[in-house]
């Protein structure tokens, strides 16, 4: 793409993070032209009015098809993503992608094929590495400060918010577990973090006893082994009670290496909130409540940032309007390119897939096998 002044800007579904993704860029001085779609006309007007975007359909291929558009935002349900990704892709648009490209592994293979296939720039909303903390991590791993990485352990937790709003809104249920879903930032991470290391075996086991009437599960923990030997303990329990204080996201990361550690707490226990008044809970797309009030709250758990006059400051911020400057003046940024993004989907499909066996799944692993088993 051209490096140019004024931007043409889709963004592809105009619910909780696209509505954050589009006021964001109608904010930034590369974007000259903001045009909007969702199924829903009653949402993506509002968001459209909101933004004083230029255009409103809810037609993503009428939208994409535009001569103004010069890249496109898909922050569309999961299960939906695939088709505007390819569309855009076809087009030839710089492409930015809630994650995961699809929610089964022939599609996300199908994406990425198309995406390389076009030779756009397509990255994947991983917004955690945008965080000061893990910029600081992967900066001294980078050094070589803590020598030659061997273990890794990782720890997430997560109240059931998450997973009973995401189930409401589709009976396509099959991947959207907590390692699929929510398990895949730690996983995007980690693997970040341990650049140029690859999988060799994995190994997982999952319990189901809390949410399994949803549809879901409630946890897995998994062991994944690298080439090199280096063995990385990889958890997630999105099952905590609607009232724990944590909004999203609370996570633990321990990197030893043979010269050091690097001990990272992320649980945000460090800004506490308790209060006579109810918070409203971080995760709370429209339409849905929470079912309990919280009186206690993790300040700054919502991974995309917290909201200061109305605006969302914070780590999505810094993600999305890094992204827009490097298509004008092709700044580097630590945004997850499509091909990881991929790989991600199906290293959490493979934890999916040893739990389910109850057996270890090698790597790489055939995107056919896991749909065939999981889907």
């Amino acid at each position: 793409m051209n490096h140019r002044r004024d931007i043409g800007l889709a963004v592809i579904g105009c619910g909780t993070v696209g509505r954050i993704r589009a006021r964001i860029a109608r904010d930034h001085p590369g974007v000259g032209w903001l045009g909007l779609c969702d199924r829903d006309e009653a949402v993506g007007s509002k968001l459209a009015a909101d933004t004083a975007a230029d255009l409103f359909t809810t037609d993503f291929a009428e939208l994409i098809a535009r001569p103004e558009v010069d890249a496109v935002i898909v922050a569309t349900d999961e299960n939906e993503h695939e088709a505007p990704t390819t569309a855009a892709a076809r087009a030839g648009k710089a492409l930015f992608i809630e994650k995961p490209l699809a929610t089964s592994a022939v599609g996300s293979a199908r994406v990425l094929a198309g995406i390389e296939a076009a030779g756009v720039p397509a990255v994947i909303g991983y917004t955690q590495r945008f965080r000061r903390r893990f910029l600081a991590t992967k900066a001294k791993l980078e050094a070589g400060a803590i020598g030659e990485v061997t273990t890794v352990v990782t720890r997430a937790f997560m109240n059931r918010m998450v997973p009973l709003a995401t189930l409401r809104r589709t009976r396509q249920r099959a991947t959207l577990t907590p390692i699929v879903v929510s398990g895949t930032h730690s996983v995007d991470l980690c693997m970040w973090l341990m650049q140029g290391r690859t999988p060799a075996t994995v190994y997982a086991r999952s319990t189901d006893r809390s949410l399994g009437e949803h549809g879901t599960k409630d946890a897995t923990l998994a062991i994944v082994t690298m080439t090199d030997g280096t063995i990385w303990s990889m958890n997630i329990s999105w099952a905590l009670p609607t009232v724990w204080p944590g909004s999203v996201y609370g996570l633990e990361i321990g990197i030893v290496g043979t010269d050091g550690i690097l001990d990272i707490e992320d649980t945000h226990r460090d800004t506490v909130l308790a209060s006579e008044h109810a918070q409203p809970a971080g995760y709370a797309p429209e339409g849905f409540a929470a079912g309990a009030p919280r009186h206690v709250d993790f300040l700054t758990s919502y991974p995309p940032g917290d909201l200061w006059a109305g605006q969302l400051w914070g780590p999505m911020r810094e993600e999305t309007t890094s992204w827009l400057t490097s298509l004008v003046t092709g700044l580097h940024t630590p945004h997850a390119p499509a091909a990881d993004g991929h790989r991600n989907l199906l290293l959490t499909m493979a934890m999916d897939l040893s739990a389910k066996r109850g057996a270890e799944v090698s790597w790489p692993v055939d995107p056919a096998e896991l749909d065939g088993e999981l889907q």
